[in-house]
């Protein structure tokens, strides 16, 4: 066994003394080797039947695609022999009880930013892993209605110019890149460390006018570049596709925003708190990051129902740590007057 596999890193972790350690490791290969079957379906775009629109939407209200559907059933088939019993899903309204005496409970994101296939961006798939609590036929979704920093593992799969997938289990986050000719994920990053400055935002800026007073004045600081109050020159991106803003981030750095804003059902932005916020934010913490809904720690926050939605800032810290500061005190973070833009006589 290659010392650098996925494989080797799954079964040093299945020998260590964490709890639920080999339950873990046996769940993460599966959902792994399942997430290669998926890259080589997705390879497929236009030429896949399985690609185009079906007239229906997910628990959410989102439509689905029939890739949506496939990676759902996919991901679902793949764990019915694994330690998990109670399967729960951005697809799906309510948990799938798997079965009895089993030890974790996985909430998933089956295929993340699917309303991008047809512009071939990077897709992917979103997991958590926790431990499964009381009785899940009488309460399936009890696992899962808990904060964000009693999961075990979390992860994502991106589905691009590479395949990979970035891991924690509970101690640091670690990037696998899956080689076709080995057939096997390597270790191409241990310990991702995201740096705790940055001068790189991503936003979707078409929604300015909804936005809150202290998450405008966030974005006009960082435009104004080295004339405005931030006195740097900032980079702004957004792909539209959460994996992907998430690993640039991991590989070099960044901040992540997806506010509340005024428009309607969008008061608590537009994630998902147990598929998506709870496991980037695991993510990320466990690189040196921080995550918040813009006011309080994203893993501190516990769902109270299962397809809940979060707003959700990441990144590097002392840059998620100002945005909250804008949020909290917006009047207090920059003169708007013209002429005070920039420290100098007027400005300390």
């Amino acid at each position: 066994m290659n010392e650098r596999s996925l494989e080797a890193f799954l079964a040093r972790h299945a020998a260590s003394d964490v709890p639920y350690a080999a339950d873990i490791a046996a769940t993460i290969h599966l959902l792994a080797q399942t997430g290669v079957a998926i890259a080589v379906t997705l390879a497929e775009g236009a030429l896949g039947a399985l690609a185009e629109k079906v007239g229906a939407s997910n628990a959410d209200g989102d439509h689905q695609r029939g890739l949506d559907l496939l990676t759902d059933e996919a991901f679902l088939g793949a764990v019915a022999q694994s330690p998990v019993g109670v399967y729960a899903s951005e697809e799906l309204a309510e948990p799938v009880v798997i079965g009895s005496g089993r030890t974790l409970a996985l909430a998933i994101d089956p295929l993340d930013g699917s309303s991008n296939i047809d512009t071939n961006v990077p897709i992917g798939t979103i997991f958590s892993l926790r431990v499964l609590v009381g009785d899940p036929v009488a309460q399936p979704q009890a696992s899962f209605l808990r904060p964000g920093h009693e999961q075990l593992a979390a992860g994502f799969l991106i589905y691009g110019p590479q395949t990979a997938l970035v891991l924690t289990l509970g101690q640091g986050t670690h990037i696998f890149i899956y080689s076709p000719g080995a057939a096997a994920f390597h270790h191409a990053v241990a310990g991702v460390a995201i740096p705790p400055k940055t001068r790189e935002f991503a936003i979707n800026a078409s929604n300015y006018r909804h936005w809150d007073e202290g998450i405008r004045l966030y974005f006009d600081d960082c435009i104004k570049g080295g004339h405005g109050p931030r006195e740097s020159e900032f980079n702004m991106r957004w792909i539209a596709s959460l994996v992907a803003e998430a690993y640039r981030i991991f590989v070099r750095g960044g901040v992540f925003l997806y506010p509340g804003d005024r428009r309607r059902g969008y008061a608590q932005g537009r994630l998902r708190l147990v598929y998506e916020a709870h496991p980037i934010a695991l993510l990320v913490h466990n690189a040196g990051g921080a995550a918040t809904d813009c006011a309080d720690p994203v893993l501190d926050i516990s769902a109270t129902t299962l397809h809940q939605r979060s707003p959700l800032v990441f990144g590097s810290s002392a840059e998620v740590a100002r945005i909250g500061r804008y949020h909290a005190l917006p009047s207090q973070m920059a003169d708007r007057a013209p002429l005070f833009g920039k420290r100098g006589l007027f400005r300390a």
